[in-house]
C-alpha cells in the first residue's frame, strides 16, 4: 500500500483515541473486540461513530466470519498513528511526494514548519513477502497482519539505532531525526543511488572508499548485510568556488558515499558473519566490473583481515553499543528470523532486477557505438557524475 494522508486533517480528537485503542488493544488481539475499543479509548456514545469514520477511511478493518463484532488495526491506521506522532513533535508539518519505493519500504519527502525538507522512511515487512514468497512457507504462513507490523516496527527501531550510533562515530550516514511505531525521519541528502551512475572520474578511488568503508564498519563490530549499489549514494560536493569538481585536483574526490538501510546490519560475531562480510564485499566487486569496467588488482579484504581491525584505535563496538541501548537481543532474533525466511525471495528479486540492468547497460552500449554523443545526455535513471 502507499501512504494516503489526505484525510489526517479531518480526523476529530475522539476518532485519535478511538484508533489509539485498536493500536492498544491489538497488542493481544488480531481483531479488537467492538467493547473492548469503547473501554480503552474512554468514549462511550461516540465511539460508534469514530469507528464507522476509521472504518470509512480505511484505517481499520471489520473481518467477516468472526464469533465476534470487531476491528483489526490496517497498515494505514499505523501509517496515520505514526505521522500523528511526528506532527505532535513538530518533525513533520506536510507530506510530499513518494521519492522510492524499496523492497519493504516507502521513501516520503515531507517537510517541517519552517519548510525544511526531510525524508520519511515506511518499513512495511511482509509486502514482497505476500507477493513472491516460495520458501520457508512453515514461517510465513501463519504470519498475521499485526505480526507484519510488529516486524516493521523492529526494523525500524534496528535501522534508527544502527543510523544513530553510526552518525554518532563519524560514519557518512542521513541524520536521524525521529522513529515512530514503523517510519524513521532523517535529513534528506541530495544524492544519486549508485546504481544510477553511469559513469565516475576515478572508480579506482570510489572503490578503494566503498571497501574502506567497509573494513571501517568492521572495525566498529559491524557488517552491513546489504552493502550493494541500491544502498549506498553519492554525494556530489562542490569545492569553495562552487565549482563541483575541483580542476587543480583529483575530481573523484568531490564524490562522497553515502550509506543508508540497515535493517540487514549483523555483528562481527554473528554465526554467518564471514558469508555476509565476503557478501558485501562480492556485490561491490561485481557492480564495478559490469558498470565501470574496473577491476581492482587486490583480490580484497577477506573477513580475517575485517577481524584484525576489530576494536582497533579505541574504535567502539557498536554492535554492542546498540544492544545496550534498548534494541534487545530478543528483538534482533525474531527480525532475523524473518530476514532468514524471505532471504531466498530478496536475493531472487534481486537477481531480476541485476538481469534488467545488465540489459539495459547493453542496449546504452549499442547506443554508444552508433552516436557518441548519447552518452552525454543520461538523466535520472543513469545519471554521469564524470
Amino acid at each position: 500500500m502507499r501512504l494516503d494522508s489526505k484525510h489526517l486533517r479531518h480526523l476529530a480528537t475522539e476518532d485519535w483515541k478511538t484508533l489509539t485503542a485498536v493500536e492498544t488493544g491489538s497488542r493481544n488481539h488480531e481483531v479488537v473486540p467492538t467493547p473492548l475499543i469503547e473501554q480503552l479509548s474512554g468514549l462511550r456514545g461516540g465511539v460508534h461513530r469514530s469507528i464507522s469514520t476509521l472504518a470509512k477511511f480505511g484505517l481499520i478493518a471489520r473481518l467477516k466470519n468472526i464469533k465476534y463484532d470487531g476491528y483489526r488495526l490496517t497498515y494505514g491506521g499505523l501509517d496515520y498513528l505514526a505521522l500523528n506522532t511526528h506532527r505532535k513533535h513538530k518533525n513533520i508539518y506536510s507530506v510530499g511526494n513518494q521519492i522510492g519505493m524499496g523492497k519493504e519500504s516507502d521513501i516520503i519527502v515531507v517537510a517541517d514548519e519552517k519548510g525544511v525538507q526531510k525524508v520519511l522512511k515506511i518499513h512495511r515487512l511482509g509486502r514482497i513477502s505476500f507477493r513472491t514468497v516460495t520458501t520457508n512457507r512453515d514461517y510465513l504462513k501463519n504470519r498475521t497482519t499485526g505480526s507484519w507490523m510488529y516486524m516493521s516496527r523492529l526494523a525500524a527501531m534496528k535501522e534508527y539505532s544502527f543510523m544513530s550510533a553510526l552518525r554518532e562515530n563519524g560514519f557518512p550516514v542521513p541524520e536521524p531525526l525521529a522513529q515512530s511505531r514503523h517510519t524513521i525521519v532523517m535529513s534528506l541528502i541530495d544524492a544519486f543511488p549508485l546504481r544510477q551512475i553511469s559513469s565516475v572520474p576515478n572508480p579506482a578511488l570510489l572503490y578503494a572508499d566503498l571497501i574502506s568503508l567497509i573494513m571501517r564498519l568492521a572495525q566498529h563490530g559491524l557488517i552491513h548485510g546489504d552493502f550493494n549499489e541500491f544502498n549506498i549514494l553519492i554525494l556530489e560536493e562542490k569545492s569553495k568556488d562552487g565549482k563541483k569538481f575541483d580542476e587543480n585536483g583529483d575530481e573523484s574526490r568531490n564524490l562522497t558515499p553515502i550509506l543508508i538501510d540497515f535493517p540487514q546490519m549483523v555483528s562481527v560475531d554473528h554465526a554467518n558473519a564471514e558469508f555476509y562480510f565476503d557478501r558485501d564485499v562480492n556485490c561491490i566487486k561485481l557492480f564495478f566490473q559490469r558498470r565501470f569496467h574496473f577491476t581492482s588488482d587486490d583480490q580484497g579484504p577477506s573477513f580475517a583481515e575485517a577481524r584484525e581491525l576489530l576494536g582497533k584505535d579505541g574504535a567502539t563496538r557498536l554492535d554492542i553499543s546498540v544492544e545496550a541501548s534498548g534494541f534487545s537481543r530478543k528483538m534482533a532474533k525474531d527480525l532475523e528470523k524473518y530476514m532468514k525466511a524471505v532471504a531466498t525471495d530478496h536475493e531472487s528479486a534481486f537477481e531480476v532486477a541485476l538481469g534488467e540492468e545488465e540489459e539495459e547497460e547493453k542496449e546504452e552500449e549499442e547506443e554508444e557505438e552508433g552516436s557518441k554523443e548519447e552518452s552525454e545526455t543520461s538523466g535520472r535513471r543513469n545519471t554521469g557524475l564524470g
